[in-house]
């Protein structure tokens, strides 16, 4: 598996943000998210996401944010031939 890189940019008693790195390829292996959270994408473009109920396609804009909650559950996959990056902060 060609493994997507985190950076751990902050972290205290309030939030964790960490910068997601995707090689073209690159995938986060399954996980679930402990925390609530918001994506803020830096790169444009198409991310895979793989869970229990299927597989959809996710088309991201740079700087257009989304938030979750606490549960989900997924693999995402970078399906651009390109780097793909976002940033990812958890509210604990």
């Amino acid at each position: 598996m060609n493994s997507a890189t985190s950076i751990l940019q902050v972290e205290n008693e309030r939030v964790i943000v960490t910068e997601w790195r995707f090689s073209p390829g690159a995938e986060t292996g399954h996980h679930v998210h402990a925390h609530d959270y918001v994506v803020v994408p830096l790169t444009g473009g198409t991310l895979r996401l793989v869970s229990a109920s299927g597989v959809t396609e996710a088309q991201l804009e740079s700087g257009v944010s989304y938030a979750r909650k606490a549960g989900v559950a997924h693999n995402v996959i970078n399906v651009n031939d390109y780097e793909f990056r976002f940033i990812e902060i958890e509210l604990k």
